[in-house]
């Protein structure tokens, strides 16, 4: 059992590993991780037992769909997690107004948050007060499978603009190649199109220009835009037959398995998608590569051609956890624990200095790719809050689909935008 509040008052616990002097569990919830992952963080867990005295660590994992739609409900009853996988973002900003976070400024060990980029402390801040913090960032990248590509004939330097992309999709539809695997039943993995084209089209500054109702705020010109050219793709019909009816993770493993040419996903798939595989083993690296979303030509605003999309995610403290949980929260990000997670090429630590340990030629690319680019934005359907992503979402497969029109789309997101 938790201890209530008058008796964690008494319990002083510091990351670098003071004992505590009572029983506590601190529990955390994520979404479900690969084996490597798991493993590094029990070994977190049982390494922070063991310096602090009567407190245990307790992971407890479900799956991306389910938890989304379980987390809201825990965070309303007894049974809220202490620390739970955050995308930062909007939906923190709701949780904080929700009365489910609690502030962790005062909580941390001196100077830690300068261990920590501002662009990942502002993800998870509200109002100038600190509510979580950043463990990696992600970047959402084309995945491809260069056998088939080769087979082709696809030269992947050339690929630079949306022309050329879809360029090389009807050359590979005409080599009997399925250009792209996705999931559409999870319809996220189909938001991703969208959000990079309205990022592409609007610039660094068209989201949160949006949020502000400026330029007829998500029917802006950029918005609609990026719908008409997520068509024109669509149209080709470049995913795999039965695409909307198959998983994230099924389509994962249609990747790794050979099933397409390429796979609209973040970086964080590189361990995952071999698991998933039918081999267990997945695409050997001389047969995977990664290139940048396409910049696109003419677009209705500069600047966007050279951001990146991903996440920078991380954890957020609910309400009634203990000052042992934030304590835990701070070892798990402490230089030492990030730069061995990115020694194991786990996921790319965002603490400062923390990636010189990789050698994953795809996980330093991604890395470059985020420190070289103009703005990193968040994904949309984390950054902008659950309904509004949820609309985000439904709008890209409906989009993807053929079912409504880039105008009908943009308003049916500005519609949540204004409800929510």
């Amino acid at each position: 059992m938790k201890h209530p509040a008058a008796a964690l008052a008494a319990v002083t616990v510091m990351a670098g590993g003071q004992a505590a002097m009572a029983q506590t569990q601190i529990d955390v919830l994520r979404v479900t991780v690969n084996d490597e992952q798991a493993v590094y963080f029990d070994r977190l867990a049982r390494e922070f037992e063991a310096q602090n005295e009567g407190v245990t660590v307790r992971f407890d994992y479900v799956a991306n769909e389910a938890y989304k739609a379980r987390l809201p409900t825990l965070l309303q009853s007894n049974a809220a997690p202490d620390i739970f996988y955050s995308w930062g973002g909007q939906t923190v900003v709701e949780q904080v107004e929700a009365g489910f976070l609690q502030p962790i400024d005062d909580l941390l060990p001196e100077g830690f948050r300068d261990t920590i980029p501002e662009a990942g402390l502002l993800a998870y801040s509200v109002d100038g007060q600190l509510y979580g913090l950043p463990q990696y960032a992600t970047e959402v990248v084309l995945w491809t499978n260069t056998a088939l590509t080769d087979q082709a004939g696809i030269d992947l330097d050339a690929i630079r603009t949306w022309d050329d992309f879809l360029e090389a999709v009807q050359t590979l539809k005409d080599a009997g190649i399925t250009p792209i695997v996705a999931g559409g039943q999870d319809k996220w993995p189909l938001h991703f199109y969208w959000s990079y084209l309205a990022l592409r089209q609007g610039g660094p500054n068209v989201v949160t220009d949006a949020m502000e109702g400026a330029n007829g705020g998500f029917q802006s010109e950029a918005f609609i835009e990026a719908g008409r050219q997520f068509q024109r793709l669509t149209e080709l019909e470049p995913f795999q037959p039965g695409f909307i009816a198959t998983t994230y993770e099924t389509a994962s493993g249609m990747f790794a398995d050979g099933a397409g040419a390429f796979h609209l996903m973040g970086d964080w798939d590189y361990l995952p998608m071999r698991e998933r595989s039918t081999s267990g083993e997945g695409l050997p690296d001389d047969q995977l590569a990664i290139i940048s979303f396409p910049a696109v030509a003419d677009p209705v605003a500069e600047g966007g051609n050279d951001a990146t999309l991903g996440g920078i995610n991380g954890w957020a403290v609910s309400a009634g956890a203990s000052p042992e949980a934030v304590a835990f929260l701070a070892f798990m990000m402490n230089a030492e624990n990030q730069r061995e997670a990115g020694r194991q090429e786990l996921f790319i630590p965002i603490a400062v200095g923390t990636a010189d340990q990789m050698d994953n030629p795809f996980y330093v690319q991604v890395a470059e790719n985020i420190e070289a680019s103009s703005f990193h934005q968040i994904f949309l359907d984390q950054f902008l809050g659950a309904s509004v992503g949820a609309a985000i979402n439904d709008v890209s497969a409906d989009l993807a689909q053929g079912a409504i029109t880039p105008e009908d789309a943009a308003a049916q997101v500005q519609e949540a935008w204004d409800f929510r």
